[in-house]
């Protein structure tokens, strides 16, 4: 190691408060005088398996649903041809994130900090006659390094209104931005509208015992899984013949490393241990308690945190449908109202062009589920076959671009004629068929075959008279 970087490893030591690497001295803020002095630094939040599994769980909900970019037209909705601002949300919203990573970032800020911030880049794209303003790319703020500021005084030229003064944690430079220009997400609970409070700080008491209740069972496991012990004995000792004989006991008999070992125990000496089971002391049942009020607070189900002691598969799917109607719906509202409202320009949402996220990708099913899917939604008009194969990425096949019928289904207005019909033709069937009168041939009748018509002599006559 060089001197630059020696100097700035002790440099980012003392900034950290850990100890230094010349001497082993300590600041104020190390952890091992911390705890010399009796204190103890609390750990983050995100330590406790709980909490991280909450952030983890919601953040990656969202970051798999893809946004769509849709219009309203007069013959329904359609999928809209992607833009820049499209591509953006939909491919890549800057050169250094994919849309997955930007959303599980953003989410993890708004359920960790209570607050997300997203900057929108933008630049004036000068034309012939004019111009439009156009979003460059978008960038994740670091919540815990915004400010949101109320200009009551004109100080930002704008009386009255919001503006977000972010400060770069390498640089220290200040940045000052106009609501227009940030995208905030917040999370539900707020008494103000404007900013939301996190988690962490509703819950703080409970997310630490969590915290320390694990820290206990690492003290546990590093003690080898062995509690306090006693030890008796016959006389006095001095303060000096104390400490070296526990100092000898714990050399012996602590720790993970010394489990199984012999323990020698000096003659006329007894040693006891203290027994103190986990089981009498419910400390089970309270861990689980602490975990269940953790992600009841994020809105998410015991099954999503390994708790299936009262689920079953039926259940658990009916918890996960649960989940998405009582926490993700809100949620996705929220991205969505954002989106719309500082993305999308005026003109757009006038020409009915909106951005959606796909929340059909939390229901995926197996293959045979997802067959008789598609096949009802292709038998009942609903879908076209091609539409159909393209959810199973298949390529379009021929003839597969117009809906299917059954031939039995009639309008609504024909309901019931094939019964009318039934019934005309049972009435018909009903009625007896009357025979037919047999007329006697009649025996004065002339023959006509042998005997002329005296009509036709007389039309004869008038021919020959016309002819001459």
């Amino acid at each position: 190691m060089n001197p630059f970087q020696r100097l700035g490893a002790k440099i980012s030591n003392w900034w950290k408060g850990e100890p230094q690497d010349s001497g082993g001295k300590t600041t104020l803020n190390s952890p091992s005088f911390l705890e010399r002095i009796g204190l103890k630094r609390k750990g983050k939040p995100t330590s406790e398996v709980t909490y991280f599994t909450c952030l983890k769980m919601l953040s990656e909900t969202l970051a798999k649903m893809p946004i769509k970019y849709y219009q309203k037209t007069d013959k329904g909705i359609i999928e809209a041809e992607a833009t820049d601002t499209s591509k953006l949300l939909s491919k890549r919203p800057n050169p250094f994130m994919t849309p997955t990573t930007f959303w599980n970032t953003v989410e993890i800020n708004r359920n960790h900090y209570g607050n997300a911030y997203v900057y929108m880049r933008k630049k004036f794209d000068r034309k012939k006659f004019g111009g439009e303003i156009k979003t460059v790319d978008l960038w994740v703020m670091q919540s815990n390094c915004v400010q949101i500021v109320v200009d009551d005084a004109g100080i930002f030229a704008g009386v009255g209104r919001l503006w977000y003064v972010y400060t770069d944690p390498t640089s220290g430079r200040q940045y000052v931005f106009s609501t227009d220009e940030v995208m905030h997400f917040k999370t539900s609970f707020s008494f103000d509208g404007i900013t939301g409070l996190p988690v962490q700080q509703i819950l703080r008491d409970t997310v630490a015992g969590a915290s320390e209740s694990q820290a206990f069972m690492n003290n546990l496991y590093e003690s080898g899984l062995t509690a306090k012990a006693t030890l008796e004995y016959t006389g006095e000792l001095n303060e000096k013949a104390k400490s070296a004989l526990v100092k000898s006991f714990e050399e012996f008999g602590s720790g993970a490393k010394n489990t199984g070992k012999i323990l020698p125990v000096p003659l006329g000496m007894k040693l006891t241990p203290l027994d103190i089971k986990l089981t009498d002391s419910q400390f089970f049942e309270l861990k689980k308690y602490n975990a269940l009020q953790i992600a009841g607070a994020f809105g998410v189900k015991p099954n999503q945190i390994n708790d299936y002691s009262k689920s079953s598969y039926s259940n658990s799917e009916m918890q996960q449908l649960s989940f998405y109607v009582d926490t993700e719906l809100f949620i996705i509202k929220q991205y969505e109202e954002e989106i719309n409202f500082k993305m999308l320009p005026d003109e757009d949402a006038d020409d009915g062009y909106y951005y959606k996220f796909n929340e059909k990708v939390l229901f995926r099913t197996d293959s045979k589920t997802q067959m008789e899917y598609l096949r009802n939604g292709v038998g009942g008009m609903i879908i076209k076959p091609n539409e159909a194969r393209r959810k199973l990425d298949m390529e379009d096949a021929e003839g597969g671009d117009v809906l299917l019928a059954n031939g039995s289904i009639v309008p609504l207005t024909m309901a019931g004629a094939a019964y009318l019909k039934g019934e005309s033709e049972q009435e018909n069937a009903d009625e007896p068929e009357q025979p037919e009168e047999e007329t006697e041939p009649d025996t004065e009748q002339p023959d006509t075959a042998t005997e002329p018509d005296e009509t036709d002599e007389a039309e004869d006559e008038d021919e020959q008279e016309g002819g001459e």
